[in-house]
């Protein structure tokens, strides 16, 4: 029994392990580029390394991979490398046909990933959620509000704001949007920041705001990796519920849940439940 309890910790791990592994030699193969095998040899590594440090019961598990994947994101490859990987840059290199960077990025991240590991990049690797979740309020203290309909305005000004540019053929492109990569950020935290105190709830921009989760959204909804409740061991105590930060009702194991394309795969239902059931 403890050997087979053993063995599961350590399959998540791997399969993660295994699929970023698998994206890594196959773009670095296809693209003739030794940087993505490296790129995403790390990043897989680094979620893999929470997976695992979760499944050894460490606090903490799910923050060391948001810093290991959030900063390298943020600091090597935004500021040193100057690319910008908010949905501007997406925009940006799709506009250009190049088929790199931010566009690599959100396709396996973001746009096609998802199918099969959900929305877990909010969850491990996102570097404005890692720096939200260090906030007070991880368990939200109202009731969700009915404001999603901004992250759909915030979705429409990245776009129009990268058309605008390439409209009015403005120069010195890439600098303009290494600029905008800071200011992004900037925006991101101050408003997430804000978001967080006002609404008691860390995750309130990730709910409402973010313009990347209408790419995540809709493919997360078929996910193949996804959190179920033993209906044999539920109890029906509550306390999954109240620990999901994104007001996930983890106990409905149907697709149309309430908020199911929300789960960022956090792992805090599976901590909060006393019976093992999730």
């Amino acid at each position: 029994m403890e050997k087979q309890k053993l063995i599961k910790k350590f399959i998540l791990p791997v399969i993660m392990w295994l699929l970023f592994e698998t994206i890594a030699v196959t773009l670095w193969l296809t693209m003739d580029n030794i940087f993505y095998l490296v790129n995403f040899s790390y990043i897989g590594t680094s979620i893999a390394t929470g997976f695992l440090l979760f499944g050894l019961k460490y606090k903490h598990a799910r923050r060391v991979a948001q810093f290991l994947v959030g900063t390298y994101m943020f600091v090597y490859l935004g500021l040193i490398s100057n690319e910008n990987m908010q949905i501007e840059g997406f925009w940006y290199y799709l506009f250009t046909g190049v088929f790199e960077a931010a566009t690599i990025h959100y396709a396996v991240a973001k746009i096609f990933g998802p199918l099969f590991f959900g929305r877990g990049w909010c969850g491990f690797a996102c570097w404005t959620a890692m720096v939200l979740d260090l906030l007070p309020y991880k368990i939200p203290q109202q009731p969700r509000k009915k404001w999603g309909f901004i992250r759909y305005i915030t979705f429409a000004i990245s776009f129009i704001f990268v058309c605008s540019l390439f409209l009015a053929n403005v120069n010195n492109m890439e600098r303009i949007m290494f600029w905008s990569f800071l200011v992004g950020n900037f925006l991101y935290y101050l408003t997430g920041i804000i978001l967080a105190f006002a609404l008691k709830d860390n995750r309130a921009f990730c709910k409402y705001i973010c313009p990347v989760t209408i790419f995540l959204k809709p493919m997360s909804y078929f996910s193949l990796m996804r959190i179920k409740c033993d209906e044999n061991k539920c109890v029906s105590c509550g306390k999954c519920k109240k620990a999901c930060p994104m007001d996930v009702d983890i106990t409905d194991n149907s697709r149309k849940r309430k908020n199911g394309t929300e789960c960022i795969l956090c792992l805090e239902c599976v901590k909060a439940c006393p019976k093992n059931a999730l």
